[in-house]
C-alpha cells in the first residue's frame, strides 16, 4: 500500500506548496507569533476534512455542479480582492506594523479569518476536494484511505514548516520597513490570485 500513499503524499505536497492565501496568511502571522500554532493545526485538520471528502467521493458532486463553481470562483475572489486591500492598508500604516500592536488580535478573529481564507477560496475545493478525489479513483478500499493519510502527511508537514520558519524569520520583522514588505507582499499575492479567478469565473459563464 505504499504506492498509494506516496502518490497522496506528492500530489498534495506538489498543489500546498503553491503560495496562496491560506499560506500568505499562516506566514504573516507566524512571523508576529499571533496564534499561528492555531491556524496551522486548522489548516491541517481542513486539509483532513477536503481531502477526506473528495477521496470519498464528494469530489464528483462538486465537479458535476458548474453553477456551484461560478458562485464559489466569484465569492472568493471578492473575499481575496478584500483581504488584498486590508494588507495594502496595514501597509502604509507603519503603527500598526509592530509585533506588540498585531499580537492584541484576538484568537476569535484570526480563527474566522482562517475559516475564510481556507473555505471561501475555491482553490481550495479545486485542489483538494476535486482534484484529488478524482485521482484516488484508481484505488480501492484501503488503498483510498492510505491516498488520504498521504495527502494528511503532506499537509501536515508543510503547514508545520510554515508555523515554525516564520517564527525563524521574527528578528527581520522588528522594523516596520519590513512588516512594509510582508504586507505588500500578501496584498500582491492575494490580488494575484483574485484576478486569476475572476478570469476562471468569466470563463466559467
Amino acid at each position: 500500500m505504499l504506492a498509494p500513499f506516496f502518490q497522496g503524499f506528492g500530489t498534495c505536497g506538489g498543489l500546498i506548496m503553491a503560495i496562496g492565501a491560506q499560506n500568505a496568511f499562516l506566514l504573516s502571522q507566524s512571523v508576529r507569533k499571533n496564534h499561528h500554532l492555531t491556524i496551522a493545526l486548522m489548516c491541517i485538520l481542513s486539509d483532513m476534512l477536503l481531502i477526506g471528502l473528495g477521496v470519498f467521493s464528494i469530489g464528483r458532486i462538486v465537479a458535476s455542479s458548474p453553477e456551484v463553481k461560478v458562485f464559489a470562483t466569484f465569492f472568493g475572489a471578492a473575499f481575496l480582492l478584500w483581504y488584498g486591500f486590508c494588507a495594502f492598508r496595514s501597509a502604509c500604516k507603519p503603527g500598526v506594523l509592530t509585533t506588540s500592536s498585531d499580537a492584541t488580535r484576538s484568537l476569535r478573529s484570526v480563527v474566522l479569518t482562517t475559516l475564510a481564507v481556507t473555505f471561501l477560496n475555491p482553490h481550495t475545493y479545486l485542489d483538494t476536494v476535486v482534484l484529488m478525489g478524482s485521482l484516488s479513483g484508481q484505488f480501492i478500499g484501503n488503498g483510498k484511505i492510505y491516498f488520504w493519510v498521504g495527502g494528511v502527511c503532506a499537509s501536515a508537514i508543510w503547514f508545520c514548516a510554515l508555523a515554525f520558519g516564520g517564527q525563524a524569520l521574527a528578528p527581520l520583522f522588528r522594523k516596520p520597513s519590513s512588516w512594509r514588505i510582508l504586507d505588500g507582499s500578501v496584498c500582491l499575492i492575494m490580488w494575484f490570485i483574485a484576478a486569476g479567478l475572476i478570469s476562471q469565473g468569466i470563463a466559467l459563464l
